[in-house]
């Protein structure tokens, strides 16, 4: 639910590639969400509105049109704004540290995440558990679960960010107190990483992490939350 290819510049699949990996994978759906405009190398907004042109369902997977938006300021503010959000199906927000600019704190952070928690767009915040920018989880992650947002637990943060890894442990402790849902995610730039979530999983079962607060666990998990945000399946 959150993966990218050639057209973000830096990885190194087709949407098509990423798709036979998804069917080879037997998962039932990938998100496309090349990196929004504000990051270097990244598409144009041409690229996001022809997505419509990608078949709802291709060779059996259902292929997810979207976005990984970036966070732009500490008032939570994106660069995918209306009418291209209406156009997408699947918004993930992230902050990046190319992008936002000024000195992070935790409360900065906190007023970012806060703010795009009323954000009626975006399903996902992406990788949050990023060290440089790290927020009080037990004051906005009931927020995101109130309002319907997704957390992300990245796997590529258990593989390539170890910096990161005590931090996504903590959310996920604190997601788990105030039920809020989680998407697993590889935030894959190539097509063998798509659905490779291992080190995740493994962490999850660690914390006995209930599996109806996984979005992605199941096809009907996932429906279900397709179909509160009004999204075909």
């Amino acid at each position: 639910m959150h993966t990218h290819t050639i057209a973000s510049t830096h990885a190194y699949s087709t949407i098509q590639e990423m798709v036979a990996a998804a069917k080879e994978k037997n998962l039932y759906a990938i998100a496309i969400t090349d990196h929004g405009r504000n990051m270097p190398g990244a598409p144009g907004a041409y690229y996001f509105e022809s997505l419509s042109l990608i078949p709802k369902v291709y060779d059996g997977v259902r292929v997810l049109k979207g976005i990984e938006a970036n966070i732009l300021d500490f008032e939570g503010n994106i660069d995918c704004e209306e009418p291209l959000a209406n156009q997408l199906e699947w918004i993930v927000a992230s902050m990046h540290g190319n992008i936002i600019k000024g000195t992070s704190s935790i409360e900065k952070c906190t007023n970012a995440y806060l703010q795009l928690a009323k954000n009626k767009n975006v399903n996902v915040i992406g990788h949050s558990g990023t060290a440089d920018y790290k927020y009080d989880y037990e004051k906005v992650i009931p927020e995101f679960s109130k309002n319907g947002v997704l957390i992300e637990i990245n796997n590529s943060t258990f593989n390539f960010k170890k910096d990161s890894m005590n931090n996504c442990v903590e959310i996920i402790k604190v997601c788990k107190k105030h039920k809020a849902r989680i998407v697993v995610n590889t935030d894959a730039h190539f097509s063998t990483y798509v659905g490779n979530v291992e080190p995740t999983l493994k962490v999850l079962k660690e914390l006995d992490f209930p599996k109806e607060l996984i979005v992605n666990a199941s096809i009907e998990s996932l429906q279900s939350y397709l179909k509160e945000k009004s999204i075909e399946f």
